[in-house]
């Protein structure tokens, strides 16, 4: 049999899968911990210079007539990181992102080399050591060196980590473990927050924030490696034997389970040892699927950080700030979880919907008075524009991973997060486009947003319909497509009649 019919001896989601995944949802409250660390540890409070016989000449002069007047404890306070220095804050959460832009491309096709689990295990493992570094960190310098290190190890972790959550179960459940895990990354964004306002100290927040991380690998040694994985690089018999365990703890009977051979999952194929970034370039129908992919994710990134920053002027308790950040993204999740199976939406009109609804959403702002009171206000809309682009930003996820073969997934995911890296780091520089026209940085995410749509309605739909293991698999009507079309549509029908 193959892998899917497998998967249906086992058990798509029984409670063995369901305790598995349950590791690896916890984990994203830890990695939204730390994406979300430098808001709060970076905060800069109030306070008043005392001038005396001129202006401080040096940093040290600075120091000495620097009274903060605010009550609050942050890398600011402790390391005067304010004026000519102020710029340093901001250099840590860049180096933060660079870290995961770096750790997305080396470890994608790492782990669809090497396997899944020993790469997770390795990033979650050195991200808990630097995590602590961060903590302890006796200058600035080795704080920001720490959290390039632990971007580094997030960015790639955090891809195999949700690669995970779908190759444990059977593909019928991919779309509900894609959303959860993105639930629980916000729900982890308002774990923190709530953290910050308890304690204060930013050494012991960092601390008591990356404790967590250490829960999480003790759990993980549990998990098995992916059966997924195993059967595409043809190791048919360890994958019956994780799968026959899976079986047992599901409480079914698989003695008699055999994995058949096809396509890439032989021994020493040459596609299989090819398999990498290098085949999203020289395959025809990954070339162009990629292509769309990066931008579209690259769209999501922009739209969704630049309004967030957008958001993050509004007035009031920081720490309540943060958790709205998080708790805004919880209403795009059911809304997934609903449009994606129903056969009328799918994947591909939900994200590209949502794309372009976030789109319409800054577009609006355009004729909305600034400072307005209404609850029809600028700080609405980018709200509204942010839960649109959350929604599309899951589907993102769930949608690239099953349109990539199982032996080059990871790699996939990989250049796709690489290219939202970009759009993370350019959306802070978005704003400053007001100096054009004030509405300019809003027609940059409303064309954002549109573009990427309707870019989408490119790709093919891959809701019901098999997954590809091997890029053997991509040769068949099914999988070979680029552009959807009425014509291929009546193929993909004519398909699935013959396979029932």
């Amino acid at each position: 049999m193959d892998i899917e019919a497998a998967f249906q001896t086992v058990g798509e989601f029984g409670p063995y899968q369901k305790r598995a995944v349950t590791v690896l949802v916890l984990a994203q409250v830890y990695m939204a911990c730390q994406s979300m660390l430098i808001v709060l540890v970076g905060y800069t409070p109030e306070y008043r210079i005392e001038q005396q016989n001129g202006v401080p000449s040096s940093q040290q002069e600075l120091q000495q007539h620097v009274t903060f007047t605010e009550d609050a404890e942050s890398i600011v306070t402790e390391w005067f990181l304010i004026k000519q220095q102020a710029y340093k804050v901001s250099l840590a959460g860049s180096l933060f992102f660079t870290g995961l832009l770096v750790g997305n491309v080396v470890f994608g096709p790492l782990s669809d080399k090497i396997g899944r689990r020993p790469v997770y295990l390795t990033g979650l493992f050195f991200e808990v050591i630097f995590g602590y570094v961060t903590a302890l960190a006796p200058s600035y310098e080795v704080f920001a060196a720490s959290r390039l290190l632990v971007g580094l190890m997030n960015g790639g972790m955090g891809l195999v980590c949700f690669v995970l959550t779908q190759e444990y179960v059977g593909k019928s459940y991919w779309a509900m473990t894609g959303t959860l895990t993105s639930i629980i990354f916000a729900v982890g964004i308002v774990v923190f927050g709530a953290l910050g306002y308890f304690i204060r100290p930013w050494r012991t927040l960092a601390t008591v924030a990356n404790s967590s991380g250490v829960l999480v690998f003790l759990l993980s040694l549990t998990l098995p490696e992916s059966p997924r994985w195993l059967y595409s690089q043809g190791r048919m018999e360890r994958a019956e034997e994780v799968l026959r365990h899976m079986a047992l703890r599901n409480g079914n009977h698989a003695n008699n389970l055999k994995l058949q051979r096809v396509g890439a999952a032989k021994p020493g194929n040459c596609d299989n040892r090819r398999s990498g970034v290098l085949q999203l370039a020289i395959h025809p129908v990954l070339r162009l699927r990629t292509v769309v992919l990066m931008y579209i994710w690259y769209a999501c990134s922009l739209v969704y950080y630049g309004l967030t920053l957008g958001a993050s002027e509004t007035s009031g308790s920081r720490f309540v700030n943060v958790a709205m950040y998080g708790l805004v993204e919880l209403p795009a999740y059911p809304l997934c979880i609903y449009f994606i199976n129903k056969n009328w939406a799918g994947r591909r009109k939900s994200m590209a919907s949502f794309l372009c609804l976030a789109g319409s959403a800054c577009l609006c702002t355009m004729f909305i008075p600034e400072n307005t009171g209404t609850l029809l206000s600028i700080t609405t809309l980018a709200l509204v524009g942010k839960l649109m682009v959350s929604a599309a930003f899951n589907i993102a996820y769930v949608y690239t991973s099953e349109l990539y073969p199982t032996v080059i997934r990871n790699a996939g995911l990989g250049v796709c997060s690489m290219s939202c890296r970009v759009g993370g780091i350019l959306a802070p520089f978005v704003p400053s486009m007001r100096a054009l026209h004030t509405s300019m940085p809003f027609t940059v995410f409303c064309l954002s947003g549109l573009s990427a749509g309707c870019l989408g309605l490119l790709l093919p739909e891959t809701l019901n319909r098999p997954s590809a293991e091997t890029l053997e698999d991509l040769s068949s009507p099914i999988h070979s497509r680029v552009l959807e079309s009425k014509a291929l549509l009546y193929e993909d029908n004519k398909w699935k009649s013959n396979h029932k």
